[in-house]
């Protein structure tokens, strides 16, 4: 590391020159690079698919997506009886409105389950063609405009639907990407002031901007060549934002620290980056790992948010280890003004801190594998799946419009029907037997193009309730089982039966990339903390940290207990099927760098020959506040994230939120100095024959005794 800083200041110019232009370029192309995302969440080979491929090849739409649900309500007086004339052509209308659309109504089932129980409304399903691009549009202005065209005297449409009822009925709203990372900004802004206490607090903000264009640069290449997800853009900027802001955070509190001990400003950066500069290479290719075991995973857009999001820390690391000494080389001094905070000695608030845990390190462990333990137990009753329309809007046209159809008696699952595609000739035996099926409230079969086309026909199967979670599927388990042993069946599709394929493909895989992970971060940190014991404590503690964050989302998001005041949300019932695997991927990682921050301190005092215990109050009094900072920096990114109108998204930002508090806090600054305390010498064993094979020096305890600083310490704590 000290090459790299020697060659970084010898080039500085070059430097800074070269992270221009990429800022420039980042500035022109991030607009290219977001409009070749997609919104495609398909499951190649998985049986789902295969149908709803199948269907969309012979029919044009449908398949794996929710219809859009289009009602037309008479005014008082009128019934749909006697207006069926009236009410077909306003359907008819709708279909030729939407691309490849397929209506399926009263008049092409001949079933009167298609209108209310009051008979003032009649309803039709609308399955339409999607589109994948991040272009995709909702189709409610086109089907309201074409309605409108002959509608009924008097009469009112309505449209609704899974996407209309998670839009609220509009495509906008929010600020956006920009403007929650301009938001993020600010509040990482408020927080480095505080930490610097002067104008140095804008240079990990600089530092935050490159990374975060370098990684849109990085990534429009990628979406030449496979499918990105519209959600990595997200990812990139906030996640981003925290990830550099955090790395250049920790380099710059070094050179600090080093500017204090009386060092010129050559010397400061070059340490920095003998000591920091490590410290953030292995958190980044920690947090790397975690993202990168995603392409295990038999789902694209799963594994896009692999690669993908593995260019956030790959560019953070990059920027922090060029830009930031080069910078601090030239003009850090300058601008490290007033110098209010200095970084002379350990934070005694930390210090004291980390001593009474020392102290009472038994009772500190306990209190925090307590909670985090009940807080595991909650997330063993989670369910995957889709949040429920109850919590997706409570307002808003597409609202009223479900709320006027369940009051008439029409099924909520009528927003995720299961289509069944059969042999020609075999449909009407084939739906009714699915209609007596336990949990489906009725089996239609469609007449004319709708439902007959290259020799196969749709049954289009209405369950009673929505299908949207790993509960709720049970109903398209048993359609699945029932059509296996009828003949004629090509398959079942539809959101349900997308739920079930996805639990299989994902969560099946979920074992190997765990134990991917798992092996790969202890090697990492086994080299980087010269410790067998080290690593997996902290592989151990972030799996349990992660169940713990889960049980929080459970409570939060599913349960409802928190999501209904902070955001307006009703309990979701589900926690949406790819957020788990996320979370995990991405908080394993992030938590890990807190690891990484704080043992590497540890190891470096207790190999300058402190005692174990004052190896951690020193080295946690070093570090506390900095990892408290930079947790705080990511909380306030993923609050940001939260602002969008996206139910989803604020699930994925609330629990990526929750959990880096969590772990900052009670993990981190608790449950790691108390079993470091408590397993003492054993901390520090790296015997010959396991340092061969990972390129380092082994290690051994060295004598302790205690140190009367650390007595001292202890003593003030209490």
């Amino acid at each position: 590391m000290r090459r790299w800083a020697e060659f970084v200041l010898r080039h500085r110019r070059a430097v800074v020159a070269f992270w221009g232009l990429v800022l420039i370029t980042g500035v022109l192309l991030v607009g290219r690079t977001t409009h070749r995302l997609t919104t495609d969440f398909s499951l190649p080979g998985q049986p789902g698919t295969v149908t709803a491929q199948r269907i969309e090849q012979s029919f044009g739409s449908g398949g794996d997506t929710g219809p859009y649900l289009v009602s037309v309500t008479l005014p008082a007086g009128r019934t749909v009886t006697g207006s069926e004339a009236d009410v077909g052509r306003v359907f008819t209308a709708v279909g030729e409105a939407v691309p490849r659309g397929r209506v399926i109504d009263e008049a092409n089932t001949g079933d009167k389950a298609f209108r209310t129980k009051d008979d003032r409304t009649a309803y039709a399903l609308v399955f339409y063609r999607f589109d994948p691009s991040s272009r995709q549009q909702l189709l409610t202005d086109p089907i309201h405009a074409a309605a409108e065209k002959v509608m009924p005297a008097g009469a009112s449409v309505g449209v609704t639907g899974q996407d209309v009822l998670a839009s609220g009925g509009d495509d906008g709203g929010g600020p956006g990407v920009l403007g929650e990372t301009l938001l993020g900004a600010v509040g990482a802004l408020a927080v480095l002031a505080f930490v610097f206490a002067s104008f140095l607090a804008l240079l990990p903000l600089v530092v935050a901007a490159v990374s975060i264009l370098a990684t849109f640069v990085m990534l429009l290449p990628l979406t030449y060549v496979a499918h990105v997800s519209f959600i990595v853009q997200f990812l990139v900027a906030l996640i981003g934002l925290g990830v550099a802001i955090d790395y250049s955070l920790l380099f710059v509190t070094r050179w600090r620290e080093e500017r204090d001990r009386g060092r010129d400003n050559h010397d400061a950066v070059v340490v920095a980056m003998q000591r920091a500069g490590r410290a953030v290479v292995f958190s980044g290719v920690t947090v790397a790992i975690g993202l990168l075991a995603l392409v295990v995973l038999p789902v694209p857009f799963m594994r896009s948010m692999g690669y993908g999001g593995a260019l956030i820390p790959l560019a953070g690391v990059m920027t922090t280890l060029t830009l930031t000494p080069a910078i601090l080389s030239s003009v850090g001094p300058r601008v490290d003004r007033p110098r209010i905070r200095h970084e002379n000695r350990a934070s005694r608030a930390w210090s004291r801190w980390t001593a009474a845990v020392v102290r009472r390190r038994w009772i500190a462990a306990a209190a925090a594998l307590a909670a985090l333990a009940a807080l595991a137990g909650v997330f063993l009753g989670i369910r995957i799946g889709l949040a429920s329309s109850a919590s997706l809007a409570r307002s808003g046209p597409g609202y009223t419009t479900l709320t006027t159809l369940k009051r008439g008696g029409v099924p909520t699952g009528a927003l995720t029907p299961m289509e069944v595609l059969v042999s020609a000739g075999r449909a009407r035996p084939v739906a009714d037997r699915l209609a007596e099926v336990d949990g489906v409230s009725g089996a239609f079969v469609p007449s004319g193009p709708a439902g007959n086309r290259a020799g196969t026909s749709i049954v289009v199967v209405v369950p009673d309730g929505e299908t949207v979670n790993s509960k709720s599927v049970d109903v398209v388990k048993r359609v699945k089982s029932v059509s296996e042993n009828l003949p004629g069946v090509i398959g079942v599709a539809g959101i349900g039966a997308a739920q079930i394929d996805f639990l299989h493909a994902v969560y099946g895989s979920f074992p190997l990339m765990l134990t991917i992970i798992a092996l790969l971060t202890y090697v990492l940190l086994a080299r980087a903390f010269r410790s067998l014991l080290l690593p997996l404590k902290a592989v151990l503690l972030n799996l349990i940290s992660l169940a713990a964050t889960l049980g929080l989302m459970v409570v939060f998001w599913q349960d409802g207990r928190g999501s209904d005041a902070v955001f307006g949300i009703a309990a979701t019932g589900a926690v949406t099927f790819w957020i788990p695997i996320m979370i995990f991927a991405f908080l394993f990682g992030l938590s890990m760098d807190y690891e990484v921050f704080i043992l590497s301190r540890i190891r470096e005092e207790y190999d300058a020959g402190r005692s174990t215990d004052a190896a951690v109050i020193e080295g946690v009094g070093r570090t506390g506040r900095l990892v408290t900072s930079a947790a705080l920096i990511l909380f306030l990114a993923f609050a940001a994230l939260a602002s969008g109108p996206g139910t989803d998204l604020k699930i994925l930002a609330t629990g990526l939120g929750l959990g880096i508090l969590l772990d900052a806090t009670v993990v981190r600054m608790l449950l790691v100095p108390s079993l470091v305390s408590l397993f003492g010498p054993w901390n520090w064993y790296l015997p010959n024959w396991a340092a061969r094979p990972l390129r380092v020096q082994p290690s051994y305890p060295h004598p302790e005794r205690e140190e009367p600083e650390t007595r001292a310490a202890v003593g003030e704590a209490y």
